[in-house]
């Protein structure tokens, strides 16, 4: 007999227990006792059990089937205190018809719910999720709180954005900020800029795990001295905050090409009496379809919003929950977008 037509009967027998709970075991679900699970699958391997694919394949359609009847609903858990002055939303959230575009397909519904808002604490959104019978969960943290990170993770299955949330450590989808900085400089240097700067915020950069700032620097490790601008950082997530120290940045190194936000920044540059592209280019750091006044670097979010979805409904499909042991990361690569601010 192959190994991959070993009969579930078998490892039942050995086991002492009934072909429906060694079912169960091989499933991953949460209702077989863990020492149960434990010995049930230690004797497959042992008979060396193999699941067959295209069986499992027909169990999965069959329960996406069941799913889309039961309509099962992913949570995305938003934070209501950004903890930062940024003013658009822009910058903090992945947009939530991506996330439910993408869950719709497999069958799922989409919520969202805010901590913070109306006294929503982590404990209170825990009772919510279980009462509901909630198991899949989207982490999508803006604030620098993080109130997020409290939620019991134990008994869900959930993915995040970016790398904001560092502890616990959850599956995650996020842009590619190494690569984005790379196509930014080559897009600009091909339009014959050169001398390239990049002013960011703290909040920014430590969401970006400090991609940005480390590629620019390599970058110019590369160029010669007099080509070579220092990164600024606002020293805030409050940018009018940072505006009289950006200004002096600016007058000292005058970068013929700037990559930053846009917002605050083009309106000072326009005080300075710089022009936008004939003195000064500028590129947004995070372009989405609302600036088309601008170039920049286009995260695709939409895909980054379907990747999270992608992994939370895999660990839903296997009964998979808890904080997982080796992190999945989904890297978006980026696109530039050319517009009439370079």
């Amino acid at each position: 007999m192959s190994q991959s037509h070993i009969p579930l009967r078998q490892i039942a027998e050995r086991a002492g227990v009934s072909t429906m709970t060694v079912s169960r075991a091989l499933r991953n679900e949460p209702r077989v006792a863990q020492a149960t699970r434990e010995r049930i699958l230690r004797i497959a391997q042992e008979l060396g059990y193999q699941p067959d694919p295209q069986l499992s394949r027909i169990m999965t359609q069959l329960q996406e089937r069941r799913r889309t009847r039961d309509r099962e609903t992913i949570a995305v858990i938003r934070e209501a205190e950004t903890g930062s002055d940024l003013p658009s939303p822009t910058y903090q959230y992945v947009p939530f018809a991506a996330i439910r575009d993408r869950a719709e397909r497999y069958g799922f519904r989409v919520e969202e719910f805010w901590l913070g808002l109306g006294g929503m604490t982590p404990a209170r959104m825990d009772q919510i999720l279980d009462a509901r019978g909630i198991r899949g969960v989207i982490a999508s943290p803006q604030s620098a709180s993080m109130p997020v990170r409290e939620l019991d993770f134990s008994r869900l299955a959930a993915a995040t954005f970016g790398y904001g949330l560092q502890s616990p450590s959850l599956h995650r989808s996020a842009g590619n900020m190494t690569l984005a900085m790379r196509l930014a400089i080559a897009a600009l240097e091909g339009r014959g800029y050169r001398r390239i700067g990049l002013a960011l915020s703290q909040w920014v950069e430590a969401r970006a795990e400090n991609a940005y700032t480390a590629t620019v620097l390599h970058y110019q490790s590369g160029i010669p001295a007099k080509r070579r601008v220092p990164p600024f950082q606002f020293p805030g997530d409050d940018l009018p905050s940072g505006k009289e120290r950006f200004l002096k940045w600016l007058n000292r190194h005058r970068p013929d090409a700037l990559i930053t936000f846009d917002q605050e920044v083009p309106g000072w540059l326009a005080e300075t009496g710089l022009k936008i592209p004939g003195d000064i280019a500028l590129a947004v750091h995070d372009w989405t379809d609302r600036m088309p006044e601008f170039a920049g670097i286009n995260h695709r979010r939409e895909h980054v919003a379907a990747a999270a979805v992608d992994l939370v409904v895999a660990q839903l499909l296997q009964n998979e929950c808890g904080i997982p042991e080796a992190p999945r990361q989904i890297l978006i690569p980026p696109v530039w977008v050319d517009g009439p601010s370079v």
